[in-house]
Order: C-alpha cells, then structure tokens, then sequence
C-alpha cells in the first residue's frame, strides 16, 4: 500500500456559538492546510472530538471533507472510526469508503478492554473486513485508550490475515516499539508519527509521516525542523524541536487540548470551542495566552493563507 508523507493534520471539529458543528467553515479549513502544504486529513480523531460526536455528526464532518478533497488526489483523508461500539465502526466505515475517503482508522476499546493483542487484532479484522479494499490504520493512543499493547505484537498478529492493514498512527513515547514497527519485515507498514513534541526522534528513526494537531497552525515550523534534519543541520533541527515544544507547553498551562481551538482563532480560523466534558478557556485566560504565544514569536512560524507573509 501507498506510504503516506508529509505533515498530515487532526483537524479540529468546528463548531458554532451553541456548540453545533459548523460544516460551512471546513471547505475554508481545507485550503488553509493545502495553502501551509499539509498533505491530508485525520478527521474525528482526537482533536476532532470524535468520542464526543454522534455517528451522524461523523457523517456529516466526513462528507463534507470529502466534497471538498474529491478532485485533490494529492490530500489524504482518513477518518477515526470510534473505538467502542464495532456495529458503529462497521457503519462508518462504509460510509467512508461510499463517500471517497482515503482510509480509515480505528483505536482500542476503551470502556470493555481487549485482554490481548490477539483479540485486539481479531477486532481489527472484524471491522477491516468490511471494506477490504480500503487501507486500515490502527491508530495507538494508550494515554486515552489505556490499551497499552506493544505495538509490534500487533503487527506480527495482523500480519497476512488482515489484507488492507496499512499501518499504525503511533502517538506514544516507545520508540524501541516504534523502531520495531519500522523495520518489521523491512518496513512493511505504513508508521505515522504521532506526537509532535517528538518530532526530531522520530525522523532519526526513519519517520516520513507524521500527524499532528499543532500542524493546523505551525505547519511551517516543521516542514523547516525536517529540512534542517534532512540538510543534517541537527542544531538548528534541536532548536526548531525546542520551539515546538515551547508551544506545546503552553497547551497544557492554559488547560490542554481545547488551547489548540485557541491557536486557531491566531490564525483567523475560529473552530469555537470543545464539548464537554472539556474544559475551555475563559476571556481573561485567552488574553494572558495570546500574550505567551507573541513572546514565543507564534507570528513568524505560524501557518498562513496562501500569499500572507509569516513574518512580523
């Protein structure tokens, strides 16, 4: 199967004042990443709110990202299933493949837990069979899920019995697994890297996709942090890996994943806020983090409408 490169954005979900999905702002979303040249789309994923929308929320989300991809072959859209009901999966996945989407992605259940890799993959393949000619990443996320599977026994318990398994979004710090997972019989599966504050380590490690919730508005940033690996320029790598982490920690001092909602309205794409049971930030409390993000220099990195100049 096609490897997937490049910074691949989780899109937030937007939404309205009364906290309804705003489908009219994700054709607009869809050029601003193309514009920052962000190479697809996992929608519904964690930062879309996926866990806290209603399958025909999802659909909704899905088509309209499809509409607005269909005549772009070059972007990949892939959507996050769920990770609790396989009937809901089962379901969305034929929308997915219906409407022209990429790929699809499904996580570990997390309320009724599989005891095992084994049965972890035997879920897998339940709802992969459904749509056999659609590539199946798994996507391993144990900080929310609690699945703390190895990944590489997955691999060898999928391995030519699920067909279309492409690969796995890896958001995890186990780089000796991730490693493994790359060189499993010479690099079959597609790995995508999952946790942006890792960046650099993951390329060492032979990394050449990755997704990402900070890539809607610092895509700039990385695409510089991979050029200067690529260039083996590794100071200038560290210090653009440091800025992203710099960034990153003012998510979680301002409240964590709802923040990022917060960067986007910098940015002039206002996605409203999250759903409970997250928590946002105040008036007062967004003032004091746009004044964090200017002296972290946010306007000479951050992503832009095409023909906008990042520079101040």
């Amino acid at each position: 199967m096609q490897k997937l490169e490049g910074l691949i954005a989780a899109p937030f979900t937007p939404m309205d004042e009364n906290g309804e999905i705003n489908l009219a702002l994700i054709p607009a979303y869809y050029q601003f990443l193309k514009s920052n040249r962000v190479t697809g789309a996992f929608i519904c994923g964690s930062t879309g709110e996926g866990v806290s929308m209603t399958n025909a929320e999802k659909k909704k989300v899905a088509a309209k990202w499809a509409e607005c991809t269909s005549a772009d072959q070059d972007f990949k859209v892939m959507m996050l299933l769920g990770g609790t009901s396989i009937a809901d999966c089962k379901e969305l996945a034929l929308y997915s493949r219906q409407i022209g989407l990429h790929a699809i992605s499904f996580t570990a259940p997390f309320y009724f837990k599989p005891a095992n890799v084994e049965m972890l993959a035997l879920t897998c393949a339940e709802i992969a069979a459904v749509v056999p000619d659609m590539p199946f990443y798994y996507y391993h996320i144990p900080v929310l899920t609690g699945g703390n599977y190895a990944m590489y026994d997955l691999l060898k318990a999928v391995d030519d019995k699920i067909n279309n398994f492409a690969g796995i979004k890896y958001t995890h710090e186990d780089f000796m697994d991730f490693q493994t997972c790359m060189s499993f019989k010479n690099g079959k599966y597609d790995m995508l890297w999952g946790r942006d504050e890792n960046m650099l380590s993951a390329l060492v490690l032979g990394a050449r996709g990755a997704v990402g919730s900070t890539f809607n508005y610092a895509a700039p940033l990385y695409y510089d942090l991979i050029a200067a690996f690529d260039a083996n320029d590794l100071p200038k790598a560290r210090t653009l890996q440091q800025k992203a982490i710099d960034m990153i920690r003012l998510l979680g001092k301002y409240g964590g994943i709802s923040v990022g909602k917060g960067y986007m309205k910098l940015v002039n794409l206002d996605c409203g806020e999250f759903r409970l049971p997250v928590k946002n930030m105040n008036v007062s409390q967004f003032e004091l983090f746009k004044k964090d993000v200017e002296a972290l220099g946010f306007q000479n990195f951050k992503s832009v409408a095409a023909g906008v100049s990042t520079s101040q």
